[in-house]
């Protein structure tokens, strides 16, 4: 180096050469002399392998950038992915063992309701839709042995039960309605009034029983400086106090439906290389669920599904799952930030598997430099067509009712980056 820099009454520089074998590059230059303007160099950054991954974990400003080469971002972009994906785990350990603590209270009060399990690795019944936003399925006991309603007809009653003067509209695209009468087997409770309204386990009435159960829950677990209740027009809403931020957690009754597959689930479509026969039937056998998040219908989800399609992705040596968490980590905290986005990691997901599709062979998947625009190129098509169709239920449009106006920014920043392809710091 040109001249020595100073730490404290310390030699920078040579601190450095003790520490951090072998020539600097000009990049290493650039990163120590901004560092030192901050007045600190941590012993862990030093260490760092790559230095990119040090200037992530600095958030340094934008002008330390500026000497960055394709590579040096690529390796910056994913260093970040790294220290996120680091947080979010973090993040889900603490929320896992607060919820199983909750509906292990609310599973004694009301067996209809089970305990979300606590998992030292993956757990399938909380998903990340965004960094401060969960979605966590708390599976329901005593309804087996499902099987697709024969017969349709029109529903006439209101949420007290009253009969309404014209029906309601037929359920679409991800919802269905639920007759107990479906299950083979099923527990008397729910032939209750409390969550039955003429045959038909009805949404509304189980979330009804499961604020209050959860209201309950947080008071008897001493949870209320941790834990509260949220006022949702519809769901279950908790806000969760964390050490790396607070989490707004959506916790949906779940019928857990195992090896079968929904006649609207028009999946895979004809003469589509992927995935392979084989893997669609592996996928398939995990089966569906029925989530209880609106009035009258049940959402149709596919989590275990997709879970197993993302697990799988790269079994060729492609980069498409570094590829998706790139694109997540960039709409997160650059191009659709916020509590409740837009933009969630579930719309990636269904990008991602969209564009797999479309491009099946490993050659596609091999070069991260141009597979990574690929992605951004089909999320920016969905966010300016404000049309996004659900990857297993193609007739449902998931941007249907996002915010117009988040949309139109995001579709401007989207072009923005296909037109100048840099990455730059929160």
């Amino acid at each position: 180096m040109d001249s020595p820099l100073q730490l404290g009454n310390e030699n920078l520089s040579e601190e450095i050469k003790r520490q951090v074998p072998g020539p600097f590059t000009q990049f290493q230059r650039n990163f120590i002399q901004t560092v030192t303007l901050l007045g600190k160099l941590p012993t862990r950054v030093l260490h760092c392998k790559k230095p990119h991954a040090a200037v992530a974990l600095l958030r340094i400003d934008q002008e330390a950038m500026k000497s960055l080469t394709a590579d040096d971002e690529e390796d910056f972009l994913l260093s970040k992915v790294d220290l996120r994906r680091q947080q979010i785990s973090q993040t889900v350990e603490e929320v896992q063992k607060v919820i199983h603590q909750l509906t292990t209270e609310i599973s004694c009060q009301d067996s209809r309701f089970q305990a979300v399990p606590y998992r030292d690795t993956y757990n399938g019944n909380i998903k990340v839709l965004a960094p401060g936003h969960f979605l966590i399925t708390v599976p329901v006991r005593g309804l087996a042995g499902y099987r697709e309603a024969k017969e349709q007809r029109w529903r006439y009653y209101s949420l007290k039960g009253s009969q309404l003067s014209c029906p309601l509209r037929a359920p679409e695209g991800l919802q269905q309605w639920l007759q107990v009468e479906q299950f083979m087997k099923n527990m008397w409770q729910w032939h209750e009034a409390d969550v039955n309204i003429e045959g038909d386990v009805v949404p509304a009435k189980v979330l009804q029983v499961f604020r209050k159960l959860v209201e309950k829950a947080i008071t008897a677990c001493h949870l209320s400086g941790k834990v509260s209740l949220l006022t949702s027009s519809s769901g279950v809403w908790v806000a969760v106090e964390t050490s790396v931020c607070p989490v707004e957690i959506e916790l949906a009754p779940t019928v857990e439906i195992p090896s079968a597959w929904p006649k609207k689930a028009q999946w895979p479509r004809c003469m589509k290389r992927w995935p392979s026969p084989q893997r669609v039937e592996c996928v398939k056998s995990f089966g569906f669920n029925l989530l209880a998040r609106s009035n009258y219908h049940w959402q149709l989800s596919f989590s275990q599904a997709e879970q197993v399609l993302l697990q799988q992705l790269d079994e060729d040596g492609g980069c498409r799952r570094q590829c998706f968490w790139a694109l997540r980590q960039l709409t997160e905290d650059v191009w659709c930030p916020g509590g409740r986005p837009a933009i969630t990691a579930h719309h990636l997901q269904m990008v991602l598997f969209w564009t797999c599709e479309k491009y099946p062979h490993l050659k596609d998947w091999q070069d991260f430099e141009s597979a990574f625009p690929r992605l951004v190129r089909k999320l920016h098509k969905c966010v300016s067509q404000r049309f996004l169709k659900h990857y297993f239920v193609p007739k449902s449009n998931l941007l249907q009712s996002a915010n117009a106006s988040e949309l139109d920014s995001l579709g401007q920043k989207l072009a923005f980056f296909l037109k100048n392809p840099q990455i730059s710091v929160p």
